[in-house]
Parts: structure tokens; C-alpha cells; sequence
């Protein structure tokens, strides 16, 4: 065996399947977001982006006492 035989990976060597036809969406196209909505969804994306995240609730309570 030749050192090229070794280094190939046979799992390259098969032409990709193609695509299935379910991944292609036929139908109407989504409308465009109006001015109004951009800058909304801007403010919001910003808003978002500068607030703290929430902590979750710690409890004192182990699982087994819960119950």
C-alpha cells in the first residue's frame, strides 16, 4: 500500500448526496420589514443586549428535601 493509499480519507471520496426537495420552501415570500419595524427591532436588540440577565432563584432546599 502506498503512502497516498493510506493518507486518503474514503469518506471524501463519494460525491455529496443531493439536497432534499423539503429543504426548499415553495410558496410567498415574507413581506420586508418597514422602516418602523427595523428601528423597533433595533432599539429592542440593544435594549436586550444591555440588560443583565436574569439569575435564577436559589433555594436553600436540596431535591431530596423539596419532596
Amino acid at each position: 500500500m502506498s503512502s497516498t493509499e493510506r493518507d486518503v480519507d474514503h469518506t471524501l471520496a463519494y460525491p455529496e448526496p443531493p439536497a432534499s426537495p423539503l429543504w426548499h420552501r415553495r410558496g410567498p415570500q415574507a413581506r420586508p420589514l418597514t422602516p418602523e419595524q427595523q428601528r423597533r427591532n433595533r432599539e429592542l436588540l440593544v435594549l436586550a443586549q444591555r440588560a443583565p440577565r436574569p439569575r435564577s432563584p436559589h433555594t436553600t432546599e436540596t431535591l431530596a428535601e423539596a419532596s
